[in-house]
C-alpha cells in the first residue's frame, strides 16, 4: 500500500555550538492509510515536536517531509497553510474548542474555512457527531459538556474536511483511564472505518492494544516500533 506520508532522516535542532540541542534526530518513518500509529515517549522525548514537523506546523533543520506528493519541508507559507486546511486534521490535549460555539458549530469550523456548501456542511457534521456519539449533543456549547465529549466533538471537527493525515497530540492526557481508552478505540475505528493515515502520540503503554503499530521516541531519535497484534 502506498504511504500517504513520508519522512525521512528528519532532524530538529535548536541553539548551536555546545548548547545545540537536537529535539528529534534523524527520525524515518511512512504512513499508510487506515493505519493508527501510537508515538510513545516519556515527557522530553521530542514527541510533540516531530508531530509537529509531520503536520507542516515547523520545518526541519534536515530532511523531508511528504505529504501525498507535496513536500512540506520545502514549501512555501501559503502552501503549507493550504495542507493542513485540506489534508490533515489535527486532535488537542486541550481540546481547542471555539467556547461560545456549540458542538455543531465548531465541528463546521473547517468546513467554513474550505467554503463548503451550506447543505453539504449540515449533513457532514450531523454524520460526524453520529460517528462520535454526540447527536444529541450538537447544540451544547463546550462547557455543557464532559472532557470525554468534548474530545469528541475535537476529533469529529479534526475529520470534517476529510483529511488524508490525523494528527494528534497526547489525546486523552486531560482524561481519565476509562475514558482515555474509549477515545482511543473511537479514533481506531473512526481511523480504519474512513482509510485516515494517523499517529497519535501518548506517554500511556495502555493505549498500544488499539493501534496497528508502535514507535517509542527516546531522546528524539526512534528506538523500535512493532505491528499490534
Amino acid at each position: 500500500m502506498t504511504a500517504i506520508l513520508t519522512a525521512h532522516e528528519l532532524v530538529r535542532s535548536y541553539g548551536s555550538g555546545a548548547t545545540q540541542v537536537h529535539a528529534v534526530s534523524g527520525v524515518s518513518l511512512e504512513l499508510s492509510p487506515g493505519e493508527l500509529v501510537l508515538l510513545r515517549g516519556p515527557s522530553g522525548s521530542g514527541k510533540t515536536t516531530l508531530l509537529n514537523l509531520l503536520g507542516g506546523l515547523d520545518r526541519p533543520t534536515s530532511g523531508t517531509v511528504v505529504l501525498d506528493g507535496v513536500e512540506l519541508s520545502s514549501a512555501s507559507e501559503d502552501e503549507l497553510a493550504a495542507v493542513r486546511r485540506r489534508d490533515i486534521g489535527f486532535v488537542f490535549q486541550s481540546f481547542a474548542l471555539l467556547p461560545v460555539l456549540s458542538a455543531a458549530e465548531n465541528v463546521e469550523v473547517p468546513l467554513r474555512i474550505l467554503r463548503t456548501p451550506v447543505p453539504e456542511r449540515t449533513a457532514r457534521v450531523a454524520e460526524l457527531l453520529a460517528a462520535v456519539g454526540l447527536a444529541d449533543h450538537a447544540n451544547q456549547r463546550p462547557y455543557e459538556l464532559s472532557g470525554g465529549q468534548q474530545q469528541r466533538v475535537g476529533i469529529a471537527r479534526a475529520l470534517a474536511a476529510r483529511p488524508r493525515l490525523l494528527i494528534a497530540d497526547e489525546p486523552t492526557g486531560q482524561l481519565d483511564s476509562h475514558t482515555a481508552a474509549q477515545m482511543m478505540a473511537l479514533i481506531a475505528e473512526l481511523v480504519h472505518e474512513h482509510g485516515v493515515a494517523a499517529i497519535v502520540s501518548t506517554h500511556d503503554p495502555r493505549m498500544a492494544e488499539h493501534a496497528d503499530r508502535v514507535l517509542q521516541l527516546r531522546e528524539g531519535a526512534l528506538a523500535s516500533g512493532r505491528h499490534a497484534a
